[in-house]
């Protein structure tokens, strides 16, 4: 039995030091240099933090860029999916209502040409990004409510477009969040 037990004891030790240890001071380190030096990116207007670069928020005025649904309904502390599959008769009732709303807000816009990602909810129902095309079928809104060139929205959907990694892995998105901003700052 002592020759199962010292080893088993030992390797737990081991395992310990360097999982509940050297590995988070590891990860610590690593995000010490990315935007927000590990503590998440905020965003400013005006001098004034409004919110979290990678936390998804609730837009729903014409004269801003929408945000993707939440199942979470923008809550960070239950960030969650909605968990319900795409055959699930109250999961199309919400898409479909969502489209509905969609399209009513938007009416130079065709069913389907209603990107998915504007109807569905992600995985974690708190994704800030948006792919450019999606940030691009709600300009014509934005322009007529704010009364401003559709240009000047195609430059700042251009400007806020983050590329994929190494040109590589992901798509290019736009986050929301950004994009609303710079539309306030328009204004000075």
């Amino acid at each position: 039995m002592k020759t199962y037990l010292l080893p088993s004891f030992k390797i737990t030790i081991i395992l310990i030091v360097i999982l509940a240890g050297l590995y988070p001071l590891l990860i610590a380190g690593i995000g010490k240099f990315t935007p927000g030096h590990g503590d998440g990116e905020t965003v400013t207007y005006k001098g004034r933090v409004v919110g979290y670069a990678n936390i998804g928020q609730k837009f729903t005025k014409d004269n801003y860029f929408w945000s993707r649904p939440s199942a979470a309904n923008y809550q960070a502390d239950a960030g969650a999916g909605s968990n319900k599959g795409p055959l699930n008769p109250d999961y199309l009732k919400d898409v479909s209502a969502r489209i509905d709303t969609f399209l009513k807000h938007n009416p130079d816009v065709t069913r389907a040409e209603v990107p998915a990602e504007l109807v569905t909810a992600s995985g974690s129902g708190l994704d800030p990004d948006l792919s450019p095309a999606a940030a691009k079928v709600q300009v014509p809104r934005i322009a007529k409510t704010r009364n401003i060139p559709a240009a000047e929205l195609y430059k700042i959907i251009s400007d806020n477009t983050e590329r994929p990694v190494l040109g590589l892995f992901g798509p290019p998105t736009v986050n929301v969040l950004k994009m609303n901003v710079a539309l306030d700052e328009l204004k000075k």
